[in-house]
């Protein structure tokens, strides 16, 4: 009869910390990314609400959605970042899904290839250009730079699978 009442209030015990720690965590969870592209501005959320914010680089022509491999525009749309790699030339990096349906469609009747190899990664590491040469400017061939404190961050916050939304 101790053994059960003892284990009663072990059980009772977890229970109470686990619901007290639950939703605390659970509002920690990066859920979606969003990229407000005339903002130069990357988001990270949990359940709508925004957890941090990072200023970010575009691609070199960052007016318009891309429409076909080659534009140097970074995408606009839904996607998901679908895979990881740490990158010799730009620290990490993180793959975005483009294209998606919608853009595979729109470069078929254009009779164009839409790209691909779209990521979010840090800035080159590179003696002959520090990396606050490349803050600020947008520099990329359509994918979406940070610094590389900032995608260390962002790269232990958020797993695969996370849905990224770009904006214009």
């Amino acid at each position: 009869m101790r053994w059960l009442l003892a284990s009663l209030c072990l059980s009772v015990v977890g229970l109470s910390q686990a619901s007290v720690l639950s939703p605390g965590e659970e509002q920690r969870i990066v859920d979606k990314i969003l990229v407000v592209k005339s903002e130069r501005k990357l988001m990270l959320l949990s359940r709508g609400q925004p957890l941090k914010s990072y200023k970010v680089s575009l691609g070199k022509r960052p007016t318009g959605p891309k429409r076909r491999e080659g534009d140097q525009r970074t995408p606009e749309g839904l996607y998901w970042i679908d895979w990881r790699k740490a990158s010799d030339k730009y620290n990490l990096s993180m793959h975005i899904s483009y294209p998606n349906i919608r853009d595979q469609a729109q470069a078929r009747a254009e009779g164009v290839p839409p790209g691909g190899m779209i990521m979010l990664h840090g800035t080159p590491l590179d003696e002959n250009y520090p990396e606050w040469y490349f803050h600020g400017l947008d520099w990329t061939e359509g994918c979406i730079a940070m610094r590389n404190d900032d995608i260390r961050e962002v790269w232990s916050l958020v797993k695969d699978g996370t849905l990224i939304e770009i904006r214009p």
